[in-house]
């Protein structure tokens, strides 16, 4: 399968599953995230603010903001540009519909990166919507651990590779 028609399979499948399931899915895949041994240990983690369809980050940002320095994603024309989550920081829809936090970039290290993709393979391997824009943040941040976090659907034998895709050093599934 090329990319086109990984997406395409890997939506067709979400549509398989209930909303109930997903939240649920989210809720047992994020309990093992906060339980990894890299979380546990991290001051600033970078999550996501996810979408309908992503493993559901809000209501863990909200449990983990007061006890962790977490950086989320906005987008910039091309680019990601990391901010960083403070008790009053609203939040706007951005591009996609992702909501996106309206504080000061950040500029800090990380201690860990969390990613979300569109399917994700055991080599660590990650396709992700086709704009690049994790690649081209990640390819910057090369040394910090990268864990992505995926539906046990999205998690397939092998994801067709590019030379400018960042591998995952590890992914977090049921």
């Amino acid at each position: 399968m090329d990319k086109k028609e990984l997406r395409n399979h890997i939506k067709a499948l979400k549509k398989q599953q209930s909303k109930e399931s997903l939240l649920s899915q989210s809720k047992m895949i994020l309990n093992k995230l906060e339980n990894h041994k890299d979380f546990i240990k991290a001051k600033t983690v970078m999550l996501y603010s996810s979408l309908p369809d992503e493993v559901n980050t809000h209501d863990f940002i909200d449990r983990w903001r007061n006890e962790k320095k977490i950086i989320l994603p906005t987008v910039v024309g091309d680019d990601i540009i990391p901010v960083e989550l403070a008790q009053d920081t609203g939040f706007i829809i951005g591009d996609f519909n992702i909501l996106e936090p309206q504080n000061e970039v950040y500029e800090g290290d990380y201690d860990l990166i969390i990613v979300p993709g569109v399917a994700f393979d055991k080599d660590g391997n990650r396709i992700g919507r086709g704009k690049g824009y994790y690649d081209r943040f990640l390819s910057k941040h090369l040394d910090i651990k990268r864990i992505g976090i995926c539906f046990d659907f999205q998690l397939i034998e092998r994801v067709p590779t590019e030379d400018n895709d960042i591998k995952m050093h590890e992914i977090i599934s049921l």
